[in-house]
């Protein structure tokens, strides 16, 4: 799959330098919000059009799945690429430098390749399946984690499902006490590949969609972390809620969360 994953990489360092050179001018940002109480930019839509040229320039029959132009179908339906030209639109508005490209393509419904780009850092997360994850061509491995007392975890408010927001709290409440630290850095496929890296333990995060998780999930996965829905099935692409990390602390937010979750969460 080295093909797939080397023009995933060359199109999230052409989107990438688009969004750097916007936001190094702000001034060029221009905002409008979505149905779902989201916003999205004009840059968003101009990285996701250069994301989308490259793909079909090496892959005319391919299909497209991405955050703002939905799907572009081709003649190949099981070959599928989902991406997000940035993950974490708001980080990217506000001028914090946290955001990230994120591509991954999957052939008949298994990802095989993904990418996740931080332009700010220049850090690449790259995996293939079965060939293990990089950060810039070093292989990544998940912390060994001992316990979750000495785990630094992450975390996004569900900002766009704040019908949940007792039991979220509830959660959040539980864990603070028994971990040892807590971020929320607002890009998803950031946390996860971050995971991979070992720079965090663990992660949960509600109302995800199948764009912020896909990249990231492969290249977790591929560094020897685990990925579940909150009722530690493989439900998550659907219902957008997970829970990821190294294997013992993810078995640990399992235990720690089953009483808390609304039911809804957990279908």
């Amino acid at each position: 799959m080295q093909p797939l994953l080397n023009i995933a990489i060359r199109a999230a360092r052409k989107a990438g330098n688009v969004a750097i050179k916007a936001y190094e001018n702000p001034v060029s940002i221009e905002i409008d919000s979505k149905g779902d109480n989201s916003v999205v930019t004009n840059i968003d839509r101009a990285a996701e059009a250069l994301i989308v040229e490259t793909i079909k320039k090496a892959y005319p029959d391919h299909t497209i799945v991405a955050e703002e132009s939905g799907i572009i179908k081709g003649k190949e339906s099981e070959i599928q690429w989902i991406i997000d030209p940035i993950d974490g639109t708001t980080n990217f508005i506000k001028n914090i430098p946290h955001f990230a490209v994120s591509i991954a393509v999957r052939v008949k419904g298994k990802t095989e390749a993904a990418v996740v780009y931080n332009p700010i850092t220049n850090e690449l997360y790259t995996a293939s399946r079965g060939h293990g994850a990089q950060l810039n061509g070093y292989r990544l491995r998940v912390n060994n984690s001992k316990d979750l007392a000495s785990s630094m975890l992450a975390t996004i408010f569900p900002a766009h499902n704040k019908q949940y927001s007792d039991c979220y709290f509830a959660v959040l409440q539980k864990l603070f006490t028994q971990c040892s630290h807590f971020r929320y850095t607002g890009s998803a496929a950031l946390d996860l590949a971050f995971t991979a890296a070992g720079r965090l333990d663990g992660l949960f995060e509600l109302g995800l969609k199948p764009w912020d998780i896909v990249a990231g999930e492969l290249i977790l996965r591929e560094a020897g972390g685990v990925i579940t829905d909150f009722a530690g099935n493989n439900n998550y692409m659907t219902s957008g809620n997970v829970i990821a990390g190294h294997p013992k602390v993810v078995k640990d937010l399992l235990v720690m969360t089953q009483d808390l979750w609304d039911e809804r969460l957990k279908v």
